[in-house]
């Protein structure tokens, strides 16, 4: 079942996140309270290619800088492309220097 309010919530969040930074899964589940539910917002990144609206889906990876949503890109490579594109270095699917191009929304945000 599908919360359309929730993954509205999540969209707002991924919307902010700058090019060449990514967040977690996790952090924008905190950021909105519901800490537990890093998979349902793994479950909105994968509807939003549905949405009218342009979400960087890209931008958010596992908690330790793991492209594990690369398969929803149509392509296996494209999150990968898209990162690099912004000037993230990926190795073997891998984010290279995770924690300088974190970006956690508890931090970068007002709620």
């Amino acid at each position: 079942m599908q919360d359309d309010s929730f993954f509205q919530r999540v969209y707002e969040v991924v919307v902010q996140i700058p090019p060449g930074r990514v967040t977690s899964y996790g952090a924008i589940a905190r950021y909105l309270g519901t800490g537990r539910s890093a998979r349902m917002v793994g479950w909105a990144m994968n509807a939003s290619h549905n949405s009218l609206m342009s979400i960087p889906a890209h931008r958010v990876v596992n908690r330790t800088g793991l492209l594990t949503g690369k398969h929803h890109f149509g392509g296996s490579d494209l999150m990968k492309q898209l990162l690099e594109n912004e000037g993230i270095k990926i190795i073997d699917d891998q984010i290279v220097d995770f924690d300088k191009i974190f970006w956690d929304p508890a931090k970068e945000l007002i709620l």
